[in-house]
């Protein structure tokens, strides 16, 4: 994974005499966005364009490479496909990332325990890089959180070509109270890294998305991996606690406050 760019704002902001510099300073230091990166003639200046490509070429890799088979090995994730059979068909039909097959429904009930109360899943999503970046000090931390409110996990699951409405299929399945799923997000040229963690409380297939919790933008200039599996596990006891998840569980919120 190409390194993050750690120049200052005013490195990486290379327009000449600029009408309000210290304008373009403030705004450039609130965001990673390319800003300011100047012009040689009609064209970007080299910098700018070598370091545009690269991230393009960052992200690009994060979508078409897949996760090491050592990663899922370490972690020890019994590892099930969707219907999907390679990346180019995962690209153009995310209808069948959504499901499984019926050889892959056998081999979940052959290898997986079945009505756990929260079935912990990790899938490759459209980024590999974010799961190899985040889910080693993820995992753990969530694991001894959801231990520490003695919920029981189930078998760790791994997902190749998997999108978020998985969690439904293997949720249902297994009969799992509560279903998680670790995914990559689609990159972009700040961070090809970026994971989220979509939850859902009595997973069904064809749940709506509204019922659905999810803490998102997880990576090393994110929200740090480690404290994103502490959340995790914050959220998932709320929602074993209170049965619901989504939206359903935020107005509970609303009218608690509202009383």
């Amino acid at each position: 994974m190409t390194p993050p760019d750690d120049r200052s704002s005013s490195e990486r902001n290379t327009t000449e005499n600029p009408e309000n510099a210290a304008a373009l300073e403030r705004i450039a230091t609130r965001t990673p966005s390319r800003l300011g990166v100047g012009r040689a003639g009609p064209r970007p200046r080299t910098d700018a364009l070598v370091t545009f490509r690269s991230d393009h070429g960052t992200a690009r890799d994060a979508v078409l490479t897949h996760v090491s088979g050592e990663l899922i090995d370490d972690l020890d994730l019994v590892k099930i496909r969707t219907r999907v059979e390679d990346k180019e068909e995962y690209l153009t039909r995310p209808d069948l990332g959504r499901e499984i097959s019926e050889e892959t429904i056998k081999h979940l009930h052959e290898n997986c325990r079945q009505n756990p109360q929260v079935q912990l899943i990790v899938a490759d999503g459209l980024s590999s890089t974010a799961v190899e970046a985040n889910v080693p000090e993820l995992l753990p931390i969530c694991m001894d959180g959801l231990a520490d409110r003695e919920l029981d996990v189930g078998t760790l699951i791994f997902v190749e070509y998997g999108r978020v409405d998985v969690m439904d299929a293997v949720g249902e399945e297994l009969d799992a109270d509560c279903c998680v799923v670790l995914i990559g997000e689609r990159p972009g040229l700040a961070t090809a890294a970026s994971l989220s963690a979509y939850m859902v409380y009595g997973p069904k297939r064809g749940t709506p998305t509204s019922k659905k919790s999810v803490i998102s933008n997880i990576h090393a200039d994110g929200l740090p991996p480690v404290e994103a599996g502490a959340e995790i596990a914050d959220l998932v006891a709320e929602m074993c606690d209170k049965e619901r998840s989504g939206l359903e569980l935020r107005e509970d919120e609303r009218e608690f406050v509202t009383e």
